[in-house]
């Protein structure tokens, strides 16, 4: 028979150090790559309240059930449950009033997020470096966060923007099918159904059957620039292109910089964290040169037979910074835009009030595409959402040439 495990001494005074661990902790198993939300620390604060804080097992085993969901990362977990919660000085610990704190249960109107200040921002064992507590974003918060520029946020306002992207609906548009469905008002008469329910009558034609087109949503079509020059967009683009592949059921996604990549596999992951780890890891010349001429045409000789059939919807997300020779882009653009239904040009700076097209790539690809649009914030997704759906007018979404 084992001997029981020794209980651990953790430091719980009435300035509460509990909190200020629990946000070390979850710095400790992101940096291990075990991928933590603040929903999870939030859930773990609740779980403490409840275990025996005097009983390791019970802590870890709470702690592991909440931030484990992949079973390669429980012997990881293990080891950095070990290595950090192990009883230390009081003099080491920053103190933090947690007893204020666990007054005010988080609720549907106003949360409690526990972050920590980067590694940039502070030194480590400065008084900068102390964990702090951030209220989740007010409407008046989340409107400002609607506005701002993707390359200007923080990395806790991109993870807010994260969650904000998953909740725009998207309706590509519709289109007929050649399928025809039974339906009492249809356009044409059924006759094998005429002749079949009929037969009753002897074969006398008292009921007649009728069958009508259907319609689906378009195929959504996406490729993305991920060259040196859209770096700071690239990722939260990733994160758009994750939502549309959970939020559509046919959705394809190619990302290029020297050439074209399809990352419509890797986006299918259920995590989004994992999602986009996953598709950056398969992009092999991430933030290199810009050849859009060159990855359209391996689109459209590789892919566009079986991704454009029945008149799909391609969006190309760039900023139209090219090394590649612009007559080649205009011929690909040109063949592009007669194999898709749509051909829409999503620009991140478009969004500033000063800039005009003048690259070489945008001169040469803007005479081909029906709309030309910004993609700089979440404003201006949604502003995409709608004119896929048909809900905007033609005079927001012409190209600037």
């Amino acid at each position: 028979m084992t001997a029981p495990l020794p209980t651990i001494q953790y430091p719980i005074s009435p300035s509460g150090h509990i909190l200020p661990n629990i946000v070390h902790f979850g710095r400790l198993l992101r940096a291990l790559g075990i991928p933590v939300t603040p929903a999870q620390m939030l859930d773990f604060v609740a779980a403490l309240e409840i275990v025996d804080l005097r009983r390791r097992e019970d802590v870890q085993e709470s702690a592991r059930a909440i931030f484990v969901s992949r079973h390669e990362h429980l012997a990881l977990f293990d080891q950095a449950f070990a290595l950090f919660w192990r009883a230390r000085p009081t003099s080491q610990m920053p103190r933090i009033d947690l007893g204020n704190l666990l007054k005010k249960r988080p609720n549907a109107q106003e949360q409690y997020r526990l972050i920590s200040r980067s590694a940039a921002e502070s030194q480590p064992g400065s008084e900068d470096d102390e964990p702090f507590v951030d209220k989740l974003f007010t409407a008046t918060d989340r409107e400002v966060l609607r506005h701002k520029d993707f390359a200007q946020m923080s990395e806790y306002e991109l993870a807010q923007v994260k969650e904000f992207m998953q909740e725009i609906p998207w309706q590509p548009p519709l289109r007929r099918s050649h399928r025809r469905r039974p339906n009492g008002r249809g356009d044409q008469l059924d006759l094998r159904r005429t002749f079949r329910h009929n037969l009753r009558y002897g074969g006398e034609a008292l009921h007649l059957a009728r069958r009508q087109r259907t319609t689906k949503r378009r195929r959504l079509v996406v490729i993305c620039d991920i060259s040196g020059s859209m770096d700071r967009y690239a990722r939260v683009l990733l994160q758009f292109l994750y939502g549309l592949s959970h939020s559509l059921d046919q959705v394809e996604a190619f990302v290029f910089s020297t050439r074209l990549t399809r990352i419509t596999r890797p986006l299918q992951r259920r995590s989004i964290d994992e999602a986009v780890e996953q598709a950056a890891k398969t992009v092999h010349d991430w933030a290199g040169g810009t050849r859009i001429g060159e990855a359209i045409r391996a689109f459209n000789y590789d892919w566009g037979r079986r991704v454009l059939g029945q008149g799909a919807v391609v969006l190309v997300i760039s900023d139209g910074w090219d090394r590649g020779d612009p007559d080649q882009l205009d011929g690909e653009m040109a063949r592009l835009h007669r194999s898709c239904h749509r051909l829409i040009w999503l620009n991140p700076l478009l969004g500033s009030p000063t800039y005009q097209p003048l690259t070489r790539g945008i001169q040469a690809a803007l005479p081909h595409v029906d709309d030309f649009l910004p993609v700089h914030n979440l404003v201006s997704l949604e502003q995409l959402a709608q004119i896929l759906a048909g809900k905007a007018g033609r005079e927001h979404r012409l190209p600037q040439i």
